[in-house]
């Protein structure tokens, strides 16, 4: 397994999130590519995640500073009840070595330090064998399948992953 660590969201990593976000094999299980003007979007709201409570967005870096990929968790409205949402995406080059299993263990301890939300929730397509994994393996119990709006107009058949953080 790689060592990985997090990094605070920064305004010069929009060129990470043009590779994760912008690319069809990247976005094979979410909907497709996003489009420069949404991922121009997407990053000014990461930039923005970090008060207490409204979540955090990182770049998950090696130990000579590489970019790996993304990690991050936001504040949702889960049938009712206030929980974070998570999510992570790994550059294809540094995928199935165990780096978003590794920083989603610090996103948890993270979320868990907040003591703002008792449950997490993460929702990869029901296709994305290798993120059901990482939920499995970092100890969430799934709930089952849900549609979820993904991107926004477009229904994503996802199963439902919860952790309780406290």
């Amino acid at each position: 397994m790689t060592a990985v660590h997090l990094e605070p969201w920064k305004p010069n990593d929009l060129r990470l999130l043009v590779s994760l976000v912008g690319d069809p094999v990247m976005m094979a299980h979410l909907g497709g590519p996003e489009p420069p003007e949404k991922i121009a979007a997407r990053h000014q709201h990461y930039l923005q995640l970090g008060p207490r409570g409204s979540g955090q967005m990182f770049k998950v870096v090696d130990d000579t500073g590489a970019a790996l990929g993304s990690v991050g968790y936001w504040p949702r409205t889960w049938h009712g009840q206030e929980v974070y949402e998570t999510g992570w995406t790994v550059l294809p080059a540094f995928q199935g070595r165990g780096v978003a299993t590794a920083a989603m263990g610090q996103v948890i301890a993270l979320a868990r330090a907040e003591r703002t939300r008792q449950l997490m929730h993460a929702f990869p397509s029901v296709d994305n064998l290798p993120s059901n994994a990482i939920c499995r393996k970092l100890g969430f119990t799934l709930m089952g399948e849900s549609d979820v709006e993904y991107p926004p107009g477009q229904i994503m058949r996802c199963n439902d992953w919860r952790l309780a953080l406290t």
